[in-house]
């Protein structure tokens, strides 16, 4: 009843229930939904040390959601200061207990190399264990390293079906490689038609790179009509996002003034847009 009221909105029900189920029972899930409640604010007021009590104690009754939430707290330094052995420790914990988004975590831990010695092959296998269990961002890290034979043999094919799945799930970066490997025909048929379809998803999603890999495809018409307008506009789009590119300047350079104008036009809206979100985190 707790975490259907959560996740109906209605959390001060939440609370109320998962404070005397917590009274009552000594409910371990119930903890770690209170710690949920205090982390986030929602229905009291927001209280990280309250939030971190909580989920110590679900985690010392193994709760893996609460060994995560706690781990992912000591490694933004929400505890006070950063802890990432402490982080490390609880996400293997969890990994063990099957929580994907642990192990996922855990074997990012392993690929920096600061918490202990770098370890591409046991990155691997943590980034394996998760992706089995559906985790997107594991899916994308594992056919990385595929792809570039780091910690694994390198296996294109390997590589493509995992970016398959990621971007199936939706995940932005996975959709752009999955869409350049469709392009290009890197462990799979060919299919510039399809890679052009599946950029432009990631493009108007605001990936500056798939904007950019886009506007190419639209200037030459390769899996799409050619459409110098739009190849004009997603060309300036992704340049603002932090990707130029020459040969698309020389290319826009080369078009009629109303074409150009044409697209700068139609560009105009993205550039507004990318202008409010900027003002907005300074």
């Amino acid at each position: 009843m707790a975490y259907g009221a959560y996740q109906r909105g209605y959390y001060i029900t939440a609370f109320s229930i998962a404070t005397r189920r917590v009274e009552e029972q000594k409910d371990v899930k119930a903890m770690t939904l209170l710690g949920e409640l205090y982390a986030n604010g929602l229905g009291i007021e927001r209280d990280d040390k309250k939030a971190a009590d909580w989920y110590r104690l679900a985690a010392d009754r193994g709760d893996r959601e609460a060994m995560f939430a706690l781990a992912m707290f000591h490694l933004g330094g929400r505890t006070g200061t950063a802890n990432r052995e402490q982080a490390a420790k609880l996400f293997a914990a969890a990994a063990k207990l099957g929580h994907a988004a642990s192990a996922y975590n855990l074997g990012l831990l392993y690929l920096e190399g600061q918490s202990f010695p770098q370890d591409f092959a046991r990155a691997a296998e943590l980034f394996r264990t998760a992706a089995q269990a559906g985790n997107p961002e594991a899916q994308y890290a594992l056919a990385t390293l595929y792809k570039e034979g780091r910690g694994v043999p390198k296996d294109m094919n390997e590589s493509t079906r995992l970016m398959a799945a990621a971007a199936l799930a939706d995940l932005t970066d996975a959709q752009v490689e999955y869409a350049i490997a469709m392009f290009n025909g890197l462990g799979i048929a060919k299919n510039e038609r399809a890679a052009a379809v599946l950029m432009a998803k990631a493009a108007r999603k605001g990936n500056a790179v798939a904007q950019n890999r886009l506007a190419n495809i639209l200037a030459v018409g390769r899996g799409v009509q050619a459409n110098p307008v739009e190849a004009i506009k997603w060309h300036i789009v992704a340049k603002a996002g932090g990707v130029s590119d020459i040969p698309l300047d020389t290319f826009v350079q080369k078009q009629a003034p109303d074409v150009r104008a044409a697209g700068e036009k139609a560009a105009k809206p993205w550039l507004d847009a990318i202008k409010e979100m900027r003002e907005s985190r300074s």
